[in-house]
């Protein structure tokens, strides 16, 4: 078996795991708040996990490899607290950990400082970044100014997309598709990775000039439990090909809710190994994709 690389996790410092609702609080956070935090009217579906908890689970599943991604702050100062976390971890455990660095363009020039500075202690690539939630425009002039240095130092670009029509639930924000297929056509250069199966765009590759425009850009199929039918693969598959397909379990979101009382990797790599791919298609999608991505 070939390396296995979680393309999408998100990982946390004990003192948020403790109060998840203070700290955001704390932050102001607040759409961070409503999808992680439980209500009156439903259990969230968000698990928590500490590093020594993160590590146990993976040598369990056989991951050899997981990036932490960062998550569509509100405002930079958390982005900035939780790109330490990231380099801290990565730092103590950097055969196990990839980190990816979070941004706010909304802070003005700061955010690429910070960037950079997250860049030279070891992060490897943005995201996840979700303009919609995150209030700022993809023609932004300083998400611009990212983009292109993301460009620049050849560092993939992870961004949240969710899917047009399906689930409801508290804290939902629409993605407009269209200013996806605007960011890749205008730097077509660009190592663009779309979270979710990119709320299926992938099938929008079957128009010709989509597939061209998205020549450099990758699904992770991060939260696919949640959202899709397993057929998902063997159709995403037959229309963009396996090299553009990343594995991501959105780790340590609860992705089996009825079978899962912990967050683990086990259930989203099982669910892969049972969609009927070739032993080709499987390895690349767990872990040769995101491994060439980075080269």
């Amino acid at each position: 078996m070939s390396i296995v690389i979680d393309s999408h996790i998100h990982h946390y410092p004990d003192e948020l795991i403790q109060d998840p609702g203070a700290w955001a609080d704390r932050y102001n956070e607040a759409h961070w708040r409503r999808l992680v935090v439980s209500d009156q009217s439903s259990a969230s579906i968000q698990g928590w996990a500490s590093t020594s908890k993160l590590l146990e689970d993976m040598d369990a599943a056989g991951v050899d490899k997981v990036v932490l991604q960062g998550w569509y702050w509100e405002h930079q100062d958390t982005c900035r607290f939780q790109n330490k976390w990231h380099i801290d971890c990565y730092k103590k455990y950097s055969k196990q950990i990839i980190p990816f660095a979070c941004v706010q363009p909304r802070d003005g020039i700061k955010a690429l400082d910070d960037l950079k500075w997250a860049y030279d202690q070891g992060a490897s690539g943005i995201g996840e970044v979700f303009p919609a939630a995150q209030g700022f425009s993809m023609e932004d002039p300083v998400w611009l100014k990212i983009v292109e240095w993301a460009i620049k130092m050849c560092l993939p670009v992870t961004m949240h997309v969710t899917e047009p029509v399906g689930h409801d639930y508290l804290g939902r924000i629409e993605s407009f598709l269209s200013d996806y297929f605007w960011l890749a056509q205008h730097y077509p250069e660009l190592k663009l990775i779309l979270s979710h199966w990119g709320g299926l765009l992938p099938f929008y590759e079957l128009n010709p000039l989509v597939k061209k425009v998205f020549k450099n850009v990758y699904y992770d199929t991060a939260a696919s439990p949640l959202l899709y039918n397993p057929k998902v693969y063997c159709a995403v598959i037959d229309v963009v090909g396996s090299s553009k397909i990343l594995f991501g379990s959105d780790y340590p979101l609860k992705v089996f809710p009825k079978k899962q009382k912990e967050p683990d990797f086990i259930n989203p790599i099982w669910e892969v190994r049972e969609a009927v791919l070739g032993e080709v298609e499987y390895e690349k999608i767990m872990g040769l994709n995101f491994q060439n991505l980075l080269t």
